[in-house]
């Protein structure tokens, strides 16, 4: 072990090594520090004619295999693919789809002005007072009217 310097001037050395390398897409330290422990175990069994070599190729392969994994992990789950532990499972979009129709059958169910009315409201995001400027009624009649709608699709849907 007495072959490899410890001089922060070899180690400076050893550093611009990898980055230049590398291209600075990771912290030669760290890459360093792991090729030292590699180093380590691999002398253990084997003779190491050039430390420094040994040291700055290793650190490059460590680089490379730790980029590889990145990329390969960013292939098989990009992050734009939408799914996220918020999304609804399968059966609930289908269920969900299944009251919409439900509710889609209800509204035309409706006697025309009450769907008028209603999805004046509910679509157009219209006001009670809005809607009776526009149809020329009372706000007390769309007032009815989308009560009406409501008790009938709310009854309409129970269940599903």
């Amino acid at each position: 072990m007495s072959d490899i310097p410890v001089n922060r001037e070899f180690w400076n050395r050893l550093i611009r090594e990898v980055r230049l390398r590398t291209r600075g897409r990771a912290d030669p330290e760290e890459l360093l520090h792991a090729a030292y422990v590699r180093l380590m175990s691999y002398r253990a069994r084997h003779a190491v004619e050039n430390v420094a070599g040994f040291l700055v190729r290793t650190a490059v392969n460590i680089g490379v295999d730790n980029y590889r994994h990145e990329r390969f992990i960013a292939d098989v789950a990009p992050d734009d693919v939408g799914i996220c532990e918020n999304s609804p499972l399968q059966d609930e979009v289908l269920a969900s789809r299944v009251r919409l129709e439900r509710v889609r059958e209800g509204i035309s169910r409706l006697t025309p002005r009450t769907r008028e009315v209603f999805l004046m409201h509910r679509l157009d995001d219209l006001k009670y007072r809005e809607i009776a400027e526009r149809l020329g009624i009372s706000q007390s009649a769309v007032e009815k009217h989308i009560a009406k709608a409501a008790l009938f699709l709310t009854e309409w849907t129970e269940g599903w």
